[in-house]
């Protein structure tokens, strides 16, 4: 049986409406981490994001046009 990524708690996934987290208060939990950026997605930078080695930060915004 699947557990709930925020208590563990066993969860069934036919039967739970807030599946995959066994309560309303693990689904808030879990978007609260979110919003607070406790997780990511991980990226690969791309060619543009890459630093050049130099120690500076490169802002990409103003390679934008406006």
């Amino acid at each position: 049986m699947p557990q709930c990524p925020v208590c563990n708690a066993a969860v069934s996934l036919e039967t739970t409406p807030t599946a995959p987290f066994c309560s309303d208060r693990c689904r808030l939990v879990d978007l609260g981490r979110w919003l607070e950026e406790g997780y990511s997605v991980p990226h690969a930078p791309s060619d543009d994001e890459e630093d050049d080695g130099d120690g500076e930060t490169v802002d990409l915004s103003k390679l934008l046009p406006d």
